[in-house]
């Protein structure tokens, strides 16, 4: 929450960690938080107007009648609705159209990841492209990770080279594409890690728990993660849709090489550092695209850090809670 003289942030009485900082008022809510869209537009709202203060949000949900400053990462669930298929995720999809639609319309500050979700938003909203700041992420958190290499272990198939990716909940990560790859270039090995895979059909997912050249590793910790993106062959990242994309900046981080999807904002945030593939034709040979020359990933991790976002946003902040208390 911003107001012209502070920055506060609302913890509720559940907080497993209650923050401490220098310049940001904390404030310690008596309510739990059981179910973030209800925290939303409840309690964290209810607080907002008592304290007088602008709500800043910044998971892609906001206040229905109170946006204030929101951070929109993309319009996923506007643009690829048919990746929603049972209720559960119908529900989910019409809440997150609703909270892109509110902020689009009724925020005073957007704020988001990439040109490519700034300019989504104001095709499918007309959102004035002035109401809309770029703030970018950054991979600075991984620096604090500790490689753990019993991954590598617990699956020798990975002692010599393969290719690794994340698995997800989420559709749009393209687990497909690797399934239907990996299919037809057996020799090459994959490692995939997440404990549940869905959205894909039942044959895709059969598909991958009987290639014998595939390895579903279950819950990776972020410390495997490090070890298995340090001693790759390459990171695989065949998302289609993303509105920024850290984990192929992760990846850099540790030196290795990435292959990513030709796709939304990725090209725009990896330029050439990275390999690039069509997100929905597997007839390639990796192994061919990786003798492809890439420029370094210096400047890529230098442009995009969380020091950087933050100095950004808080300039955003700073001008927002001016405008607002001078009105």
């Amino acid at each position: 929450m911003v107001q012209k003289d502070f920055l506060a942030i609302l913890i509720p009485s559940n907080a497993k960690f209650v923050p401490e900082f220098n310049n940001i008022k904390v404030i310690k809510s008596s309510v739990e938080c059981t179910f973030f869209p209800k925290w939303v537009q409840g309690e964290f709202n209810k607080q907002a107007r008592k304290q007088k203060m602008i709500p800043l949000c910044l998971g892609n949900t906001c206040p229905i009648f109170n946006p204030g400053i929101v951070v929109v990462h993309d319009i996923y669930a506007k643009d690829f609705s048919k990746d929603f298929v049972s209720f559960r995720d119908k529900l989910v999809c019409f809440l997150d159209k609703l909270m892109y639609k509110r902020a689009a319309k009724k925020a005073i500050q957007i704020v988001t990841v990439s040109e490519f979700t700034k300019n989504r938003i104001i095709s499918v909203y007309k959102t004035p492209p002035e109401k809309i700041k770029v703030i970018p992420n950054g991979w600075e958190h991984f620096k604090t990770v500790e490689t753990d290499t019993s991954i590598l272990k617990n699956f020798p198939e990975l002692n010599g080279e393969f290719y690794f990716t994340l698995g997800s909940l989420s559709k749009r990560k393209n687990l497909k594409w690797i399934a239907e790859y990996a299919k037809k270039h057996p020799k090459d090995i994959f490692a995939i890690s997440g404990k549940a895979i869905s959205g894909l059909v039942p044959e895709e997912l059969k598909c991958l728990q009987t290639l014998p050249n595939v390895s579903l590793l279950g819950y990776v910790s972020d410390g495997q993660v490090k070890a298995l993106m340090e001693h790759c062959k390459a990171f695989v990242f065949p998302s289609y849709y993303e509105g920024f994309g850290i984990p192929p900046l992760e990846a850099l981080s540790v030196g290795a090489r990435i292959i990513v999807a030709k796709a939304a904002s990725l090209p725009e945030i990896y330029g050439n550092s990275a390999v690039y593939i069509d997100a929905e034709n597997t007839d390639v040979n990796l192994s061919v695209l990786l003798e492809q020359p890439v420029e370094a990933a210096e400047p890529v991790l230098k442009k995009y850090t969380y020091e950087n976002a933050a100095k950004d946003l808080y300039k955003v902040l700073e001008e927002v809670a001016q405008i607002q208390g001078n009105n």
